[in-house]
């Protein structure tokens, strides 16, 4: 089981997942584009709470190792930049949980600046608009119909942080399934899998 809690908090002295870092690195040269990422970790509240360098962890030479297992794998090249997005996307989806505003007399959260909205909807392909309302406004079903009921900025930010750790789950997931799929010979009578340990 993915320990997501570590993708949202970090404390002073931990560091989040190490695939943040790869990504920063500069070592696949168009990816910082693709993702929609700028050239400071610390632009990204999610991954940079704690510490964000490890003497004894080179991160361009993780990032080219990733790389090429992607390719060593199966991998399509839509397949590497949908994981590379997909892990991008949720580091910009922290920054949208600091863009919600109180307005009002019931202080609902809005989205005044949308920039954080606009790249986190296009590297999950989904439209922003549909997206903001979702998280300000979310559809409840009371009885039989279904309403929209204003959430508090603490609310949709809560909302956005947990669809983030559902994001990162389950394209961790999709990637061990691949590896699964690329490794396993079905005709053997076994079963084997691969298990993953992060201490």
């Amino acid at each position: 089981r993915l320990e997501k809690s570590r993708l949202t908090y970090q404390q002073p002295l931990e560091r989040c997942y190490h695939s943040f870092y790869n990504l920063m690195s500069d070592q696949v040269p168009d990816l910082k584009e693709k993702c929609l990422l700028s050239n400071d970790i610390y632009d990204y509240w999610y991954v940079s709470q704690g510490k964000t360098t490890v003497p004894s962890i080179d991160d361009k030479e993780d990032m080219m190792f990733a790389d090429e297992a992607f390719d060593i794998l199966g991998f399509t090249n839509d397949d590497k930049y949908d994981t590379y997005k997909n892990t991008a996307c949720m580091m910009h989806m922290g920054n949208m949980t600091k863009d919600f505003v109180p307005v009002g007399k019931e202080e609902q959260a809005e989205i005044k600046n949308e920039d954080n909205a606009v790249k986190v909807a296009a590297l999950a392909g989904i439209d922003c608009e549909w997206m903001i309302t979702y998280f300000c406004k979310p559809k409840l079903k009371v009885g039989t119909e279904w309403v929209n009921k204003g959430s508090t900025c603490a609310n949709a930010s809560n909302s956005v942080a947990g669809i983030a750790r559902a994001i990162y789950e389950r394209t961790f997931r999709l990637m061990v399934d691949k590896c699964n799929e690329t490794l396993i010979d079905p005709t053997m009578k076994k079963v084997h899998y691969i298990g993953v340990l992060d201490i």
